[in-house]
């Protein structure tokens, strides 16, 4: 009867397939962003989220990253987020991994029910890595006197206009140890039986997504458009969920102009430099 009610109706209004909401994160995962540059934090993707989990008659959502990582608490906020709504809405998450998910981008991987990636992407690099610039030699030769001021012996601690100190390092390492468990646990929470034995796995190393099959990192290789329609028909279609546009034009989740002057643009630009480096040595670890 609806399938009849239904070719009455013109053509515009009727409801051919099932509608599969795609978000797509790209980028590196930290907490700060501007208008020149895509990020992945909490605060611009959540909008996103919610708006894919919304779609009433989708069973699931599908989720296509493209990150090298970056902040661990931002991709555990992501995780979490997309777990909760998942629950909350009751649907499954199908993810798909384009060039690299690895690191930050494999810890937000995790929360799909099932991973998918093409067999020349990069995945895992479950481990933790800090970095950053060290300027002492440069005050130096430009004549510049540093004055810091603290009450606490350890305020000043990785102060990169400083030489580096040897216990500076070793607490750090701890702290990286603490995190790298927690990514740790949350692999084997979510991968659990499916997840190989190689000694390897958490040791930092990446793998491509044929060898990531293998070692239970994922469960298959696939492109989005062509698991969906195997999953839920022919006629079944994508629709990307965005975000708004910035000053040049690019969608940048969550990420608007709004009252921007040319001061902050100016001082965004500044600001970026240091870590438009940073993110491009990300990427370039796995030859992006």
């Amino acid at each position: 009867m609806m399938s009849f009610l239904n070719r009455l109706l013109p053509k515009r209004f009727r409801k051919t397939g099932l509608s599969i909401p795609v978000v797509r994160l790209h980028g590196t995962i930290m907490a700060g962003g501007s208008q020149f540059k895509q990020t992945l934090n909490i605060a611009t993707v959540a909008p996103m989220l919610e708006k894919a989990f919304a779609k009433k008659d989708a069973p699931v959502v599908a989720i296509s990253i493209n990150s090298p990582g970056g902040s661990p608490v931002q991709s555990r906020l992501i995780y979490q987020r997309i777990r909760a709504l998942a629950e909350e809405k009751d649907k499954k998450v199908l993810i798909f991994v384009e060039d690299v998910a690895a690191s930050g981008g494999y810890m937000i991987a995790l929360a799909g029910d099932e991973i998918f990636a093409d067999p020349t992407s990069i995945v895992g690099s479950i481990g933790v890595v800090s970095g950053g610039f060290g300027f002492p030699e440069m005050l130096k030769k430009i004549g510049v006197e540093r004055r810091v001021y603290t009450a606490g012996e350890n305020k000043v601690i990785l102060d990169p206009f400083q030489p580096e100190k040897e216990g500076d390092i070793e607490y750090l390492k701890t702290l990286q140890l603490e995190i790298h468990q927690v990514f740790i646990d949350m692999v084997k929470s979510r991968r659990g039986s499916r997840l190989g034995e190689d000694s390897t796995i958490f040791s930092g190393l990446f793998w491509t997504g044929t060898r990531g099959l293998e070692l239970g990192l994922i469960d298959g290789l696939g492109e989005m458009r062509d698991v969906i329609k195997r999953r839920f028909g022919k006629d079944a279609k994508l629709e990307l969920i965005g975000g708004t546009r910035t000053l040049f034009g690019r969608r940048v989740p969550g990420v608007a102009l709004g009252s921007a002057n040319l001061g902050e643009i100016a001082s965004g630009a500044t600001a970026g430099l240091a870590e438009g480096l940073e993110e491009r040595a990300m990427w370039s670890r796995f030859g992006l």
